[in-house]
């Protein structure tokens, strides 16, 4: 019977370790297993996500049994919930997950440090959801100088986004804390916690923590990251797979693809009951529901998708170079999406583009 395993602890460093070292044992490029008539290549997938509402898709998939009703009765998801992409691929890395919903920069930054080895992004899932939102008495970037404002971790899409946008403004800011403007990372709850403490004057974050500190502490948006990109339309989680798994394992993510295209179909099918559902599963995970106007007002600004919006990619890898986060280095071959645009195609749907940085 298929079974879901979930986790919310974080990962350890002995964990980690070991976990790479268990890693060794696995098959290696030369012994790849196929999926045969007696069933899958492989018995378990482990998938991280975060209980955030710009991963509604994989909070849905596992909610809805979608996951477990494309992997069958023969695999296992175990899943890990992680507060920010830089510890998700941390997990990835060491082998302790085998794939994970993220944001695009730390996915950009594991696929450069690697030299390509690590991960592809196989599907988008969604797009839009972060803004900065900053207290009464800031109303332009010309009073942010002195200012603190936090994002969800060092390197993460929001931290780049933040320090990109600062420079643009004219800000010098540095990965320590110093500047014009101090940028903190800070894991989201307490940046509520701070922010209605007086401690911190702003932060850039992902839905459903924009709408969290406008509606529970009253701030306000200074910046929608939306307004920076042509037709509003940028990146904010895909799905990245560990390149190993992916090459070894390709029908067990297949399957993965068709739990995950069903989830972002359902949640669009399904206007009414999707914020319950969402909701419900960030209960799960955190311990507390959100309230009903913080749930409609984040699933307002967030669009489900399976393209990853490919064409992007460049920009973002630049924006981390200019914030300092990441260094330069090609992502040609970034994307592998053959499974999911076989699947599209199987179902007369349109296909998705790697816009020239991968397969599609």
């Amino acid at each position: 019977m298929n079974k879901i395993i979930r986790t919310t602890t974080a990962l350890t460093t002995l964990g980690l370790v070991a976990a790479m070292m268990a890693g060794c044992a696995s098959a290696t490029a030369d012994e790849k297993p196929a999926a045969t008539s007696d069933g899958p290549s492989v018995s378990e997938i482990r998938l991280g996500y975060f209980a955030n509402v710009t991963h509604a898709p994989a909070l849905v998939g596992l909610e809805e049994g979608l996951f477990a009703d494309a992997l069958g009765d023969d695999v296992t998801i175990t899943t890990q919930v992680f507060n920010a992409g830089p510890a998700a691929i941390e997990a990835l890395s060491a082998g302790a997950i085998d794939a994970t919903y993220i944001g695009p920069n730390p996915s950009i930054n594991t696929f450069i440090q690697s030299g390509g080895e690590s991960a592809r992004i196989v599907a988008g899932a969604a797009i839009g959801g972060a803004a900065l939102v900053v207290r009464d008495g800031i109303d332009s970037s010309d009073d942010l100088k002195g200012t603190t404002l936090a994002s969800p971790q060092l390197g993460n899409t929001q931290d780049v986004a933040l320090r990109k946008w600062l420079g643009d403004e004219g800000y010098k800011t540095d990965t320590s804390g110093g500047g014009d403007v101090h940028v903190t990372p800070t894991e989201n709850a307490q940046t509520l916690t701070l922010f209605q403490q007086g401690q911190l004057d702003g932060a850039w974050l992902p839905e459903p923590w924009v709408s969290r500190l406008i509606v529970d502490a009253g701030a306000h948006v200074l910046q929608d990251e939306a307004d920076l990109w042509d037709d509003g339309a940028f990146p904010t989680t895909v799905l990245l797979v560990r390149k190993q798994f992916l090459d070894e394992h390709p029908d067990v993510v297949a399957e993965l693809l068709k739990g995950h295209e069903a989830a972002v179909t359902w949640i669009a099918d399904n206007p009414d009951e999707a914020p319950g559902v969402i909701n419900g599963a960030i209960e799960k995970e955190t311990g507390k529901p959100l309230d009903d106007a913080v749930i409609e007002r984040a699933l307002e600004h967030v669009t489900f998708s399976v393209d990853p919006v490919a064409d992007t990619f460049e920009t973002l890898v630049q924006n981390g170079v200019d914030a300092g986060t990441q260094k330069e280095g090609s992502i040609d071959g970034l994307f592998d999406l053959r499974l999911l645009n076989e699947q599209l195609k199987a179902e007369g749907e349109d296909t998705v583009s790697a816009a020239g940085l991968g397969e599609d």
